[in-house]
């Protein structure tokens, strides 16, 4: 789903809170069922009741659950409020500050917060509890304040905050000419055959499930933005492997939609297919030993390890390493001891 800019038409005082048009190649599909596909955190029950309410609209018209969408229909979806997402409210959340200035801070986030609000995440987000904690933060180029970059919900790990329209605009710079450092550490499904390497692919939304990104190459690239990723192997356990991925652009589930693309989806990475047994034996103590891997780890494997960036008013140039949470460390170590007992 492309962003879009809610407004109110004046036919019927509706706010609108999505829009996109169906790809010419869509097969016709019930309406309820392609909205899953495109509205994060939906339920089909969900839907199901917008429609009844009059509030799923094909080319202005109200249509029912059972519609069936054709391409190039012109979905929306109004309600008569405004998206939640654009009524921001201070929220006294704890966060874990590891450095603060008068310019600007680095957060390590947890796994399972939300960066910023969106459908169906409207509280409780590292915004929210930014803008109870401080007064007049810069916004971003989409009106998110103090936000520089953003890192998915699952995923924990370093962000920077501005605080000032000068740390705004000199720290997204940097990201922009990609002069700032990331670097993120991943388990990934499979033993990777190289010791490093660089996956060049254009990231753009996969055409059959919205909520995915996927890679674009040769004629198709114009369908997504250039993106790099370098990765190097930390340790070797077996079916999974521990890697280092350093971001040389920023493109939305970047190192998710890279690793999958070279056949290492990452552990449990439930959007791309990772919370299945990708690798490994048919043995049923494996199976039992990677669903306890996935309790012991309920998310992707992945964490924003080590941040860096020139400091926007001393122009030092300041890095942060933060150490690998704890949920993902144990899973490290039940690897370990698993690949251990497979080589004796």
């Amino acid at each position: 789903m492309d962003a879009y800019t809610p407004q109110l038409p004046d036919d019927d005082n509706l706010y609108e809170h999505h829009a996109f048009t169906v790809d010419k190649g869509q097969t016709p599909l019930r309406i309820d069922k392609y909205l899953m596909n495109f509205v994060e955190n939906a339920t089909r029950n969900k839907i199901q009741a917008a429609a009844k309410n009059g509030s799923i609209h094909v080319n202005n018209e109200p249509v029912k659950s059972n519609y069936k969408v054709k391409p190039f229909d012109a979905i929306r979806v109004l309600f008569a409020h405004p998206p939640f997402e654009n009524l921001l409210v201070g929220e006294d959340i704890e966060i874990d500050v590891v450095y603060e200035d008068d310019q600007l801070l680095v957060v390590n986030k947890k796994p399972g917060m939300v960066v910023h609000p969106g459908h169906g995440n409207y509280s409780g987000t590292l915004i929210n509890a930014l803008i109870h904690r401080f007064d007049n933060l810069p916004n971003n180029s989409s009106e998110r304040p103090g936000l520089v970059h953003r890192i998915d919900k699952d995923t924990s790990g370093l962000l920077v905050v501005a605080k000032t329209e000068e740390a705004m605009a000199h720290l997204s710079a940097q990201f922009a000419n990609k002069t700032s450092e990331r670097e993120y550490v991943a388990i990934v499904w499979g033993n990777m055959e190289e010791e490093n390497g660089t996956v060049e692919g254009n990231i753009g939304r996969h055409p059959k499930n919205r909520l995915q990104n996927t890679v674009f190459l040769d004629d198709e690239a114009d369908k997504g933005k250039p993106a790099v990723t370098h990765y190097s192997v930390l340790e070797r356990l077996g079916y999974v492997t521990l890697v280092s991925c350093k971001l040389e652009t920023g493109r939305t589930h970047q190192i998710r939609v890279h690793m999958k693309h070279i056949g290492h989806t990452l552990f449990n990475d439930e959007r791309y297919g990772g919370e299945k047994v990708l690798k490994g034996t048919t043995f049923t103590k494996y199976k039992q030993f990677v669903d306890n891997c996935f309790k012991v780890l309920p998310r992707q494997a992945l964490h924003a390890k080590t941040l860096g960036f020139v400091h926007p008013k001393t122009n030092e140039f300041m890095r942060f390493d933060s150490e690998i949470p704890d949920d993902m460390q144990q899973c490290i170590e039940k690897w370990k001891v698993y690949s251990k007992h497979q080589e004796l």
